[in-house]
């Protein structure tokens, strides 16, 4: 199983980053796909989801109404476009593999007990300076 973030980098705040997660190795229609972000001296933090198929997407608080996750099962790919970024927003990201949650997607991703259950990839530094 492999996961790979990209698409990171340093952006001014109000700026815009479009991050990737590249996955293989396994079933794709059984996980759904999290967005997790890990701040400097923070533990890791889940922020949005998305089911299996791309059908349903959630999202914390936190970023709802400026981040989009997307998904494309042809590309292996998931997608998080960022805009209107904070420095808040700094971090390290990661997506992680997510057994199938259905509606309880964003509950998945933001019980920290869980995560020792999903596959992680490496992350990628994000930047927001003010």
């Amino acid at each position: 199983v492999q996961l790979q973030a990209s698409g990171g980098g340093l952006v001014q705040a109000g700026g815009s980053l479009r991050l990737s997660c590249a996955f293989s190795g396994f079933t794709w229609d059984y996980y759904d796909i999290g967005w997790f972000r890990q701040a400097p001296g923070k533990g890791r933090e889940g922020f949005s989801c998305i089911t299996e198929r791309g059908s349903s997407t959630y999202y914390a608080d936190s970023v709802k109404g400026r981040f989009t996750i997307s998904r494309d099962n042809t590309k292996n790919t998931v997608y998080l476009q960022m805009d209107s970024l904070k420095p808040e927003d700094t971090g390290v990201y990661y997506c992680a593999a997510v057994p199938r949650a259905g509606r309880e997607c964003i509950v998945a991703v933001t019980t920290h007990s869980r995560y020792d259950m999903y596959y992680w990839g490496k992350g990628t530094l994000v930047t927001v300076s003010s």
